[in-house]
C-alpha cells in the first residue's frame, strides 16, 4: 500500500510522467478501469524490496523458515529459539523487507531475546504480487501466532499500523514500538492521488477496489479508532522531518493510546530514523523499563478530538 513516495530518478520520472498522463486521460475516458489500475499500482510493492532482500547478508546464526499464510509463502528469519526464549517480532514497512532490521539484531540478542522477522506478501522473498494494510495485519497476526505471544514487537511505517491492528485475543505483543507509523489510509491515499495526479472523481471506485479485495473500508483503517483499546505499553518514535508519513500521524497514536509515549526526533526523515543509533538506544532504554519520550495529552482543539 503505497504510502511512501520517494523522489524518482530520470528513468523513473519519465515513467511517472507516462503514468500521470494515462491516468489523466483514463480518468475521463474509462474512469472505472483507471481507478482499478491505480488501485493495483497502489497495492503493488516496489521491485526494490525483492532486490534488497536478496542482497542482504545476515550472520550465520540466522535460520530461514517458510510459513503458509492465506495462500502465500511467507519467508521468516529467526535468531535464537522463540519457543524457549522471550522473543521480539520485527515488522517492516511498505516496499521494505524483513532483513532491513539487521542493525537491531545484535542489540536485541544481547538482551537475551530471540528475534523473528519476516517478509510481507509481495515483499522480499515471500510470494505474492499485491499487498494492502489489512493483509499486512493478517500476516503479522499469523506469523505471531506461529511463534507465540511476543515479549516485544518493533515496527516501521505501514508495519506500525499493521502491528497495532494485529493486537487482540488471538495474538499480542506485551510491549510495542512503532517507528514512523502510518495512522490514516485516507491521508495515505490522498498523498498517492496527488503523486500520480488521479482525479478526485476516481476516489470512490478506487476505494471500492480495496474493499472488494480486503472486505475492509478505508474508514476502518484510521488508527485513532483502534489504539484506544491497546492495553500494553507503547513507544512511538517519529521524526519532525518525515516527508513520507507526517509527524502528526505518530502524534495521533500517542494521543489516543493510553499506554504510549512519543519520542520526537529531527533531521532523520522517514528511513534513517529506523536504525539511527540514538533511536536504537532509546528503544533499548524503553525495553529496559526506563521512561522514554513524553506522554501526549489529548485535547479537543487538536484534530480527531479527545480519545
Amino acid at each position: 500500500m503505497s504510502t511512501v513516495m520517494r523522489r524518482p530518478g530520470l528513468a523513473a520520472r519519465f515513467k511517472l510522467a507516462t503514468v500521470r498522463t494515462s491516468f489523466a486521460l483514463g480518468g475521463t475516458l474509462a474512469p472505472r478501469r483507471t481507478a482499478d489500475r491505480a488501485a493495483r499500482l497502489f497495492a503493488k510493492p516496489f521491485a526494490s524490496s525483492r532486490v534488497r532482500a536478496r542482497a542482504a547478508t545476515p550472520d550465520a546464526s540466522m535460520r530461514r523458515e517458510t510459513l503458509p499464510v492465506n495462500g502465500q509463502s511467507i519467508a521468516t528469519y529467526v535468531w535464537g529459539d522463540p519457543v524457549t526464549q522471550p522473543y521480539v517480532l520485527l515488522v517492516h514497512g511498505w516496499s521494505s523487507f524483513g532483513l532491513r532490521f539487521l542493525p537491531w539484531i545484535e542489540h536485541l540478542r544481547a538482551l537475551g531475546y530471540a528475534v523473528v522477522s519476516f517478509d510481507q506478501p509481495g515483499h522480499g522473498l515471500s510470494s505474492g504480487d499485491y499487498c494492502t494494510l489489512p493483509e499486512f495485519a493478517d500476516t503479522v497476526r499469523a506469523v505471531g501466532r506461529h511463534y507465540g505471544d511476543a515479549e516485544l514487537a518493533i515496527a516501521h511505517s505501514l508495519g506500525g499500523a499493521a502491528l497495532a491492528l494485529a493486537q487482540g485475543e488471538r495474538w499480542r505483543a506485551r510491549r510495542l514500538v512503532l517507528i514512523a507509523p502510518a495512522a490514516d489510509m485516507h491521508a495515505a491515499t490522498t498523498r498517492y492521488f496527488r503523486f500520480v495526479h488521479l482525479g478526485e472523481q476516481l476516489r470512490r471506485p478506487f476505494y471500492a477496489w480495496l474493499v472488494k479485495r480486503t472486505g475492509v473500508t478505508v474508514d476502518e483503517l484510521q488508527m485513532h479508532r483502534h489504539v484506544p483499546a491497546l492495553g500494553q505499553p507503547g513507544l512511538i518514535v517519529h521524526d519532525l522531518d518525515d516527508a513520507d508519513v507526517p509527524w502528526e500521524e505518530g502524534e495521533r497514536y500517542a494521543r489516543h493510546w493510553p499506554g504510549a509515549r512519543l519520542l520526537t526526533t529531527q533531521w532523520l526523515g522517514h528511513h534513517r530514523v529506523l536504525d539511527a543509533p540514538e533511536v536504537v538506544e532509546a528503544v533499548l532504554a524503553f525495553v529496559r523499563g526506563e521512561a522514554v519520550g513524553e506522554r501526549v495529552v489529548a485535547s479537543a482543539n487538536l484534530p480527531f478530538g479527545i480519545a
